[in-house]
Protein backbone atom coordinates (compact mmCIF):
# COMPACT_ATOMS: atom_id res chain seq x y z
CA UNK A 1 0.00 0.00 0.00
CA UNK A 2 1.49 3.40 -0.92
CA UNK A 3 1.38 6.88 1.35
CA UNK A 4 -2.41 7.47 -0.34
CA UNK A 5 -4.88 4.61 -1.02
CA UNK A 6 -8.84 4.27 -0.65
CA UNK A 7 -10.46 1.23 0.86
CA UNK A 8 -13.66 0.34 0.39
CA UNK A 9 -15.55 -1.14 3.28
CA UNK A 10 -19.10 -1.19 2.63
CA UNK A 11 -21.74 -0.58 -0.17
CA UNK A 12 -25.28 0.41 -0.23
CA UNK A 13 -27.34 -2.29 -2.16
CA UNK A 14 -30.01 0.02 -3.45
CA UNK A 15 -27.62 3.08 -4.92
CA UNK A 16 -23.60 4.51 -5.16
CA UNK A 17 -23.29 5.30 -2.08
CA UNK A 18 -20.06 3.37 -0.18
CA UNK A 19 -17.86 3.98 3.09
CA UNK A 20 -14.61 4.04 3.08
CA UNK A 21 -11.18 4.83 4.61
CA UNK A 22 -8.61 7.22 2.82
CA UNK A 23 -5.17 6.94 4.54
CA UNK A 24 -2.57 9.67 4.01
CA UNK A 25 0.88 10.23 5.68
CA UNK A 26 -0.96 12.25 8.84
CA UNK A 27 -3.53 9.69 9.09
CA UNK A 28 -6.80 8.42 7.95
CA UNK A 29 -10.09 10.09 6.68
CA UNK A 30 -12.82 7.76 7.00
CA UNK A 31 -15.49 8.57 4.53
CA UNK A 32 -18.27 9.52 3.74
CA UNK A 33 -16.77 12.69 5.45
CA UNK A 34 -17.39 16.61 5.76
CA UNK A 35 -14.30 18.43 5.99
CA UNK A 36 -14.42 22.33 7.34
CA UNK A 37 -12.84 24.82 5.44
CA UNK A 38 -9.76 26.67 6.70
CA UNK A 39 -9.29 29.02 4.26
CA UNK A 40 -6.46 31.02 5.65
CA UNK A 41 -4.94 27.92 7.49
CA UNK A 42 -7.69 28.46 10.25
CA UNK A 43 -11.00 27.43 10.07
CA UNK A 44 -12.87 30.91 11.46
CA UNK A 45 -13.31 31.05 15.15
CA UNK A 46 -12.05 27.43 15.81
CA UNK A 47 -8.98 25.92 17.40
CA UNK A 48 -7.24 22.27 15.70
CA UNK A 49 -8.63 20.94 19.79
CA UNK A 50 -12.13 22.21 19.11
CA UNK A 51 -12.14 20.73 15.81
CA UNK A 52 -10.78 17.71 17.02
CA UNK A 53 -13.70 17.67 19.07
CA UNK A 54 -16.08 18.38 16.61
CA UNK A 55 -14.70 14.96 15.15
CA UNK A 56 -13.11 16.70 11.94
CA UNK A 57 -10.54 14.50 9.88
CA UNK A 58 -9.38 16.77 7.49
CA UNK A 59 -9.38 19.99 7.21
CA UNK A 60 -8.92 22.32 3.71
CA UNK A 61 -6.55 25.42 3.61
CA UNK A 62 -6.83 27.97 0.41
CA UNK A 63 -3.74 28.08 -1.64
CA UNK A 64 -4.46 31.96 -3.27
CA UNK A 65 -5.18 33.75 -0.04
CA UNK A 66 -1.84 31.88 1.90
CA UNK A 67 0.20 33.60 -1.28
CA UNK A 68 -1.19 36.76 -0.28
CA UNK A 69 -0.73 36.47 3.39
CA UNK A 70 1.54 35.48 4.86
CA UNK A 71 3.13 33.63 1.66
CA UNK A 72 4.44 29.73 1.11
CA UNK A 73 8.46 30.78 2.43
CA UNK A 74 6.71 31.72 5.70
CA UNK A 75 5.07 28.58 6.07
CA UNK A 76 7.39 26.45 4.46
CA UNK A 77 10.07 27.71 6.93
CA UNK A 78 7.77 27.14 10.05
CA UNK A 79 7.83 23.43 8.61
CA UNK A 80 4.76 23.35 6.56
CA UNK A 81 1.48 23.79 7.24
CA UNK A 82 0.23 20.97 9.43
CA UNK A 83 2.98 22.68 11.99
CA UNK A 84 2.46 26.10 11.48
CA UNK A 85 -1.02 26.10 12.41
CA UNK A 86 -1.25 23.02 15.18
CA UNK A 87 -3.50 20.44 12.78
CA UNK A 88 -1.42 17.36 12.46
CA UNK A 89 -4.10 15.44 10.68
CA UNK A 90 -5.16 15.17 7.38
CA UNK A 91 -4.88 18.17 5.14
CA UNK A 92 -6.07 19.39 2.03
CA UNK A 93 -5.13 22.67 0.02
CA UNK A 94 -7.11 23.77 -2.90
CA UNK A 95 -5.43 25.19 -5.99
CA UNK A 96 -6.63 28.68 -6.45
CA UNK A 97 -8.73 27.74 -9.29
CA UNK A 98 -11.65 28.91 -7.87
CA UNK A 99 -10.45 32.17 -6.84
CA UNK A 100 -10.27 32.72 -11.11
CA UNK A 101 -14.22 32.02 -11.04
CA UNK A 102 -15.04 34.11 -7.39
CA UNK A 103 -12.40 36.98 -8.14
CA UNK A 104 -12.98 37.25 -12.22
CA UNK A 105 -13.34 40.71 -12.17
CA UNK A 106 -9.97 40.80 -10.56
CA UNK A 107 -8.13 38.95 -12.99
CA UNK A 108 -6.98 38.04 -16.93
CA UNK A 109 -6.94 33.96 -17.84
CA UNK A 110 -4.53 33.24 -20.66
CA UNK A 111 -3.33 29.70 -21.59
CA UNK A 112 -0.29 30.51 -19.70
CA UNK A 113 -2.33 30.75 -16.51
CA UNK A 114 -3.92 34.11 -14.32
CA UNK A 115 -3.08 37.21 -13.83
CA UNK A 116 -4.75 38.52 -10.40
CA UNK A 117 -4.49 41.77 -9.04
CA UNK A 118 -4.32 41.44 -5.37
CA UNK A 119 -7.60 42.64 -3.48
CA UNK A 120 -5.27 43.68 -0.51
CA UNK A 121 -3.07 46.34 -2.18
CA UNK A 122 -3.62 46.01 -5.80
CA UNK A 123 -0.07 44.24 -6.83
CA UNK A 124 -0.08 41.89 -10.41
CA UNK A 125 0.10 38.47 -9.00
CA UNK A 126 1.05 35.77 -11.99
CA UNK A 127 -0.29 31.94 -10.86
CA UNK A 128 0.12 29.74 -13.81
CA UNK A 129 -0.34 25.57 -12.81
CA UNK A 130 3.36 25.33 -12.43
CA UNK A 131 3.12 28.25 -9.66
CA UNK A 132 0.28 26.54 -8.11
CA UNK A 133 2.14 23.34 -7.64
CA UNK A 134 4.96 25.07 -6.41
CA UNK A 135 3.04 27.11 -3.75
CA UNK A 136 1.23 24.00 -2.90
CA UNK A 137 4.82 21.77 -2.61
CA UNK A 138 5.94 24.21 -0.17
CA UNK A 139 2.76 24.73 1.99
CA UNK A 140 2.74 20.28 2.33
CA UNK A 141 -0.80 19.72 2.58
CA UNK A 142 -1.62 15.90 2.23
CA UNK A 143 -4.01 16.33 -0.84
CA UNK A 144 -3.36 19.32 -3.76
CA UNK A 145 -5.74 20.45 -6.34
CA UNK A 146 -4.76 20.65 -9.71
CA UNK A 147 -5.18 24.37 -10.93
CA UNK A 148 -8.21 24.40 -13.03
CA UNK A 149 -10.61 26.74 -14.89
CA UNK A 150 -14.18 27.17 -13.31
CA UNK A 151 -16.33 29.33 -15.61
CA UNK A 152 -19.65 30.73 -14.14
CA UNK A 153 -23.16 28.94 -14.71
CA UNK A 154 -24.13 31.58 -17.41
CA UNK A 155 -21.50 30.91 -19.44
CA UNK A 156 -22.32 29.72 -23.00
CA UNK A 157 -21.47 25.96 -23.81
CA UNK A 158 -18.55 26.09 -26.57
CA UNK A 159 -17.05 28.69 -23.44
CA UNK A 160 -17.54 25.90 -20.72
CA UNK A 161 -15.84 23.24 -23.37
CA UNK A 162 -12.51 25.23 -23.95
CA UNK A 163 -12.60 25.98 -20.13
CA UNK A 164 -12.49 22.55 -19.84
CA UNK A 165 -9.96 21.48 -22.29
CA UNK A 166 -7.93 24.66 -20.65
CA UNK A 167 -8.21 22.72 -17.55
CA UNK A 168 -7.45 19.44 -18.74
CA UNK A 169 -4.17 20.94 -20.63
CA UNK A 170 -3.31 22.62 -17.31
CA UNK A 171 -3.48 19.60 -15.33
CA UNK A 172 -0.77 18.05 -17.50
CA UNK A 173 1.32 20.68 -16.64
CA UNK A 174 0.71 20.41 -12.83
CA UNK A 175 1.91 17.09 -13.17
CA UNK A 176 5.00 17.49 -14.52
CA UNK A 177 5.47 20.51 -11.85
CA UNK A 178 5.03 17.96 -9.20
CA UNK A 179 7.79 17.62 -6.80
CA UNK A 180 6.93 15.84 -3.46
CA UNK A 181 5.67 11.80 -3.07
CA UNK A 182 3.87 12.50 0.26
CA UNK A 183 1.43 14.87 -1.41
CA UNK A 184 -1.11 13.29 -3.46
CA UNK A 185 -2.38 15.68 -6.73
CA UNK A 186 -6.22 15.22 -8.06
CA UNK A 187 -7.18 16.18 -10.61
CA UNK A 188 -10.80 18.31 -11.74
CA UNK A 189 -13.50 17.41 -13.53
CA UNK A 190 -15.24 20.22 -15.06
CA UNK A 191 -17.67 20.62 -17.56
CA UNK A 192 -20.42 22.85 -16.83
CA UNK A 193 -23.94 21.43 -16.63
CA UNK A 194 -23.34 19.36 -20.07
CA UNK A 195 -23.19 15.87 -19.53
CA UNK A 196 -20.99 15.07 -22.60
CA UNK A 197 -18.67 17.94 -21.39
CA UNK A 198 -18.37 16.02 -17.57
CA UNK A 199 -17.78 12.44 -19.61
CA UNK A 200 -15.41 13.28 -21.99
CA UNK A 201 -13.14 15.62 -19.01
CA UNK A 202 -13.37 11.88 -16.44
CA UNK A 203 -12.26 10.03 -19.14
CA UNK A 204 -9.01 12.31 -19.83
CA UNK A 205 -8.70 12.56 -16.16
CA UNK A 206 -8.93 8.57 -15.79
CA UNK A 207 -5.85 8.40 -18.07
CA UNK A 208 -3.63 9.98 -15.80
CA UNK A 209 -4.31 7.54 -12.90
CA UNK A 210 -4.42 10.10 -10.39
CA UNK A 211 -4.91 9.16 -6.42
CA UNK A 212 -8.25 10.75 -6.38
CA UNK A 213 -10.38 12.91 -8.61
CA UNK A 214 -12.50 16.21 -7.59
CA UNK A 215 -15.71 16.99 -9.03
CA UNK A 216 -15.42 20.97 -9.37
CA UNK A 217 -17.66 23.68 -10.78
CA UNK A 218 -21.29 22.43 -9.36
CA UNK A 219 -21.39 25.30 -6.97
CA UNK A 220 -21.16 28.53 -9.54
CA UNK A 221 -24.76 30.06 -10.00
CA UNK A 222 -26.41 26.80 -10.94
CA UNK A 223 -29.73 25.76 -10.04
CA UNK A 224 -29.78 23.22 -7.32
CA UNK A 225 -31.61 20.43 -9.62
CA UNK A 226 -28.74 20.54 -11.99
CA UNK A 227 -26.14 20.42 -9.94
CA UNK A 228 -28.13 17.07 -8.43
CA UNK A 229 -28.38 15.88 -12.30
CA UNK A 230 -24.72 16.38 -12.74
CA UNK A 231 -23.25 15.12 -9.65
CA UNK A 232 -25.34 11.94 -10.21
CA UNK A 233 -24.42 11.55 -13.93
CA UNK A 234 -20.47 12.33 -13.14
CA UNK A 235 -19.66 10.50 -9.88
CA UNK A 236 -20.53 6.83 -10.78
CA UNK A 237 -18.18 7.19 -13.82
CA UNK A 238 -15.15 7.91 -11.48
CA UNK A 239 -12.84 5.18 -10.76
CA UNK A 240 -14.13 2.99 -8.22
CA UNK A 241 -10.39 2.19 -6.00
CA UNK A 242 -10.10 6.30 -6.25
CA UNK A 243 -11.19 9.23 -3.56
CA UNK A 244 -13.74 11.41 -4.90
CA UNK A 245 -14.52 14.39 -4.00
CA UNK A 246 -17.36 17.22 -4.47
CA UNK A 247 -16.25 20.48 -4.24
CA UNK A 248 -17.79 23.43 -2.11
CA UNK A 249 -21.39 21.41 -1.01
CA UNK A 250 -22.47 21.42 2.31
CA UNK A 251 -26.07 21.11 3.08
CA UNK A 252 -28.10 17.61 3.93
CA UNK A 253 -29.54 17.47 0.69
CA UNK A 254 -26.49 18.14 -1.49
CA UNK A 255 -24.57 15.61 0.86
CA UNK A 256 -26.92 12.71 0.98
CA UNK A 257 -27.52 12.95 -3.03
CA UNK A 258 -23.73 13.02 -3.90
CA UNK A 259 -22.88 10.23 -1.13
CA UNK A 260 -25.92 8.40 -2.90
CA UNK A 261 -23.74 9.03 -6.01
CA UNK A 262 -20.74 7.56 -4.88
CA UNK A 263 -18.85 10.74 -3.52
CA UNK A 264 -16.60 10.11 -0.26
CA UNK A 265 -16.27 13.73 0.73
CA UNK A 266 -17.43 17.51 0.47
CA UNK A 267 -16.02 20.75 2.13
CA UNK A 268 -18.38 23.76 2.52
CA UNK A 269 -17.85 27.48 3.95
CA UNK A 270 -21.43 27.41 5.53
CA UNK A 271 -21.03 26.17 9.35
CA UNK A 272 -18.18 29.16 10.35
CA UNK A 273 -20.42 31.77 7.45
CA UNK A 274 -23.43 31.07 9.34
CA UNK A 275 -21.85 30.80 13.01
CA UNK A 276 -20.47 34.26 12.08
CA UNK A 277 -23.84 35.81 11.56
CA UNK A 278 -25.38 34.21 14.62
CA UNK A 279 -27.66 31.09 12.68
CA UNK A 280 -27.34 27.67 13.71
CA UNK A 281 -27.50 24.43 11.92
CA UNK A 282 -30.25 22.21 13.94
CA UNK A 283 -30.89 18.78 12.29
CA UNK A 284 -30.02 20.51 9.00
CA UNK A 285 -32.49 24.08 9.45
CA UNK A 286 -31.43 27.01 9.77
CA UNK A 287 -32.08 28.69 12.95
CA UNK A 288 -31.25 32.50 13.17
CA UNK A 289 -30.43 33.01 16.81
CA UNK A 290 -30.77 36.64 16.71
CA UNK A 291 -34.75 36.38 16.30
CA UNK A 292 -36.45 37.29 19.98
CA UNK A 293 -37.97 34.01 20.22
CA UNK A 294 -35.01 32.98 21.59
CA UNK A 295 -34.66 35.86 24.59
CA UNK A 296 -36.33 33.12 27.01
CA UNK A 297 -35.47 29.76 25.74
CA UNK A 298 -33.37 28.21 27.72
CA UNK A 299 -33.34 24.50 26.05
CA UNK A 300 -30.38 23.21 23.86
CA UNK A 301 -29.89 24.04 20.68
CA UNK A 302 -29.84 20.61 20.29
CA UNK A 303 -30.67 17.93 22.97
CA UNK A 304 -29.35 14.91 20.90
CA UNK A 305 -25.76 17.16 19.92
CA UNK A 306 -22.58 16.42 22.03
CA UNK A 307 -20.80 19.49 21.39
CA UNK A 308 -19.74 21.68 24.05
CA UNK A 309 -22.58 24.85 22.93
CA UNK A 310 -25.18 22.18 23.11
CA UNK A 311 -24.20 20.60 25.99
CA UNK A 312 -23.77 23.77 28.58
CA UNK A 313 -25.13 26.68 27.49
CA UNK A 314 -29.12 27.47 26.02
CA UNK A 315 -30.77 29.22 23.34
CA UNK A 316 -31.32 32.12 25.28
CA UNK A 317 -27.41 32.58 26.40
CA UNK A 318 -26.77 32.23 22.62
CA UNK A 319 -29.46 35.04 21.90
CA UNK A 320 -27.78 37.15 24.04
CA UNK A 321 -24.23 37.10 23.06
CA UNK A 322 -25.54 37.46 19.28
CA UNK A 323 -27.40 40.19 20.06
CA UNK A 324 -24.40 41.62 22.36
CA UNK A 325 -22.30 41.58 19.11
CA UNK A 326 -20.12 38.92 21.59
CA UNK A 327 -17.12 36.91 19.34
CA UNK A 328 -17.97 33.84 22.15
CA UNK A 329 -21.60 33.47 20.07
CA UNK A 330 -19.89 33.27 16.72
CA UNK A 331 -17.26 30.68 18.54
CA UNK A 332 -20.20 28.52 20.06
CA UNK A 333 -22.63 28.36 16.93
CA UNK A 334 -19.77 27.86 14.74
CA UNK A 335 -18.82 24.93 16.38
CA UNK A 336 -22.32 23.38 16.51
CA UNK A 337 -22.76 24.03 12.97
CA UNK A 338 -19.38 21.73 12.23
CA UNK A 339 -19.91 19.15 14.45
CA UNK A 340 -23.55 19.12 12.90
CA UNK A 341 -22.37 18.59 9.13
CA UNK A 342 -19.51 15.71 10.39
CA UNK A 343 -22.30 14.47 12.67
CA UNK A 344 -24.62 14.05 9.62
CA UNK A 345 -21.86 12.12 6.97
CA UNK A 346 -20.49 10.27 9.57
CA UNK A 347 -24.32 8.54 10.88
CA UNK A 348 -24.93 7.76 6.87
CA UNK A 349 -21.39 6.52 7.30
CA UNK A 350 -22.78 4.03 9.59
CA UNK A 351 -25.65 3.66 8.02
CA UNK A 352 -24.04 2.48 5.12
CA UNK A 353 -21.89 -0.33 6.79
CA UNK A 354 -25.23 -1.83 7.77
CA UNK A 355 -27.08 -1.01 4.35
CA UNK A 356 -29.49 1.05 6.04
CA UNK A 357 -28.97 3.99 3.65
CA UNK A 358 -31.81 4.12 1.84
CA UNK A 359 -34.13 3.63 4.53
CA UNK A 360 -32.73 6.20 6.49
CA UNK A 361 -31.44 9.09 4.28
CA UNK A 362 -33.50 8.17 1.17
CA UNK A 363 -36.26 10.77 1.83
CA UNK A 364 -33.68 13.27 0.85
CA UNK A 365 -32.53 11.88 -2.89
CA UNK A 366 -35.91 13.23 -3.97
CA UNK A 367 -34.95 16.45 -6.82
CA UNK A 368 -37.25 17.78 -9.39
CA UNK A 369 -35.06 17.23 -12.88
CA UNK A 370 -34.61 19.92 -14.94
CA UNK A 371 -34.09 19.95 -18.91
CA UNK A 372 -31.30 21.70 -20.60
CA UNK A 373 -29.56 21.56 -23.96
Amino acid sequence: MGLFSFQCQGSCSHSHARAGVFHTPHGLVETPRFMPVGTLATVKGLTPDQLRSANSQMVLANTYHLHLQPGEKIIANAGGLHKFMGWHQPMLTDSGGFQVFSLSKLNKISEDGVIFKSPRDGSMINITPEKAIEIQNQLGADVIMAFDECPPAQTGKDAIKAATDRTYRWLKRCISAHQREDQALFGIVQGGIYPDLRENAVKSLIDLDLPGYAIGGVSVGEKPELIHEIVRFTAPLLPASKLRYLMGVGTYKEMAIAIASGIDVFDCVIPTRLGRHGAALVQGKRINLKNAQYKEDYTPLDPTCPCPCCQQFSRAYLNHLTRSQEMLGCILISLHNVTELIRFTTDIREAILKDQFMEKYGHFLTVETSHHE
